[in-house]
């Protein structure tokens, strides 16, 4: 029985959720039932999912399973404290090692996660002093991070090189440090950031160099080292953030670089100072998510081949896949534009009680009238399941009149 209700103090909480019903836009958690796979029970409805993060199928890996059963018997469940203290084990050390090694890089530290990473990051190395050269979609914790940090801030146009060597040079004369900041893959229109011309503004203005590699790591790159690895660009970039959530298949974020930056992110970096750190099983199961990526590239393949297939049929439909003749999207993300958030939402809606599991996605995460249902491809999606779920996103797209 609840015992707490709105008061009067919280009611423009409750008049704003009102608003967004009225929109369209509100929305209740889908809640999953069984493993994350890339079919599951939602709300006790059988659904393909093409909402995971998934990307390798790594969640219900059966080495990662071993990997973090084993932990726990050993360890024991919880680390106990931050890192700083005594929460510091060896397992913890031993994934930050694993990480560096992977990424070509001196050292790694583990966040708790991935918002956390970045976040913390940028919010240590700068202060109000230094200008943040950050593009217009990048991850809300970039520009949190930005924002804590008490940078000024200057924004460029969405991979607008020239743009953003206009905002490098405008402050160029001004002391203080400058920050390039970019997404790998960029999480909502699943396009690649323009690393190479970046770094070459970064190396003409003596700009650190940095990049939020969240939805490239285990994606792009050798093994799926990465951005930086499929571009090449192994010691131009000074800062190096991946996620442990995605494709890696458990939970946290971590930054690559130089020691002296991991150093002094230990000392420096707020969500890694007064955070308790991993349990043990979550750090066990992602040294065995590397070992994986390393030993099982057949995954990466499989994820690039569905990925392949699945965009150039959603696009042969007609639905409107963010770019006229070909998609803008280079990666597993695919979204479907459809412009109204409450259509998004009723897209979603119904695409649902037809089988298919993928969510509408509004303002203010994207911008007003760039409502979209964003597809993510897997290596574990079956050609049937893709088959059948772009013959569902067919029917309920004309019935819908979202395809003519």
């Amino acid at each position: 029985m609840a015992t707490t209700t709105t008061r009067s103090q919280l009611s423009y909480l409750t008049d704003q959720m009102n608003q967004l019903r009225q929109k369209g836009t509100h929305f209740n958690l889908r809640v999953v039932e069984d493993a994350q796979a890339p079919e599951c029970t939602v709300d006790g409805k059988r659904v393909i999912n093409l909402a995971s993060n998934n990307y390798l199928g790594l969640t219900t890996h059966p080495k990662l399973r071993e990997a973090a059963l084993a932990a726990i018997k050993k360890y024991g469940v919880g680390s106990g404290a931050v890192r700083t203290v005594s929460g510091t084990m060896t397992i913890h050390m031993e994934l930050e090692e694993k990480i560096a090694r992977f990424k070509h890089t001196e050292a790694a530290v583990v966040f708790q996660s991935g918002f956390a990473a970045n976040a913390g990051t940028v919010s240590a190395i700068l202060g109000k002093e230094d200008f943040i050269i950050s593009d217009e979609l990048n991850h809300a914790s970039i520009i949190d991070g930005a924002r804590l940090s008490r940078a000024t801030i200057k924004v460029f146009r969405h991979k607008d090189v020239a743009h953003a060597e206009e905002l490098l040079q405008s402050v160029a004369s001004q002391p203080g440090h400058k920050l390039i900041i970019t997404d790998g893959v960029f999480s909502m229109d699943g396009d690649i950031g323009p690393l190479p011309a970046l770094c070459d503004l970064a190396d003409k203005y003596g700009a650190i160099m940095m990049i939020d590699d969240a939805h490239s790591s285990g994606v792009l790159g050798s093994n799926g080292r990465g951005t930086v690895d499929h571009f090449k660009m192994h010691g131009r970039v000074d800062i190096q953030v991946g996620t442990l959530s995605k494709a890696i298949g458990a939970l946290g974020g971590y930054v690559c670089g130089s020691k002296d930056l991991i150093d002094f992110l230990y000392h420096r970096a707020r969500p890694f100072l007064f955070s308790t750190s991993h349990p043990p099983s979550v750090a066990a199961t992602c040294i065995a998510a590397f070992d994986v990526l390393e030993q099982e590239p057949e995954l990466i393949e499989k994820l690039w081949e569905n990925t392949h297939f699945f965009k150039k049929e959603l696009g042969a439909l007609g639905f409107n896949i963010g770019g006229v003749t070909t998609p803008v999207s280079e990666s597993p993300i695919t979204p479907i534009i459809v412009g109204e958030g409450r259509l998004a939402m009723e897209f979603s809606r119904e695409l649902f009680n037809a089988g298919v599991f993928v969510p509408g996605i509004a303002f203010p995460t994207v911008a007003e009238g760039k409502a979209r249902l964003r597809t993510i491809m897997t290596a574990t999606h079956t050609h049937d399941q893709l088959s059948k779920a772009l013959e569902v996103l067919k029917n309920v797209g004309k019935r819908m009149g979202i395809l003519s």
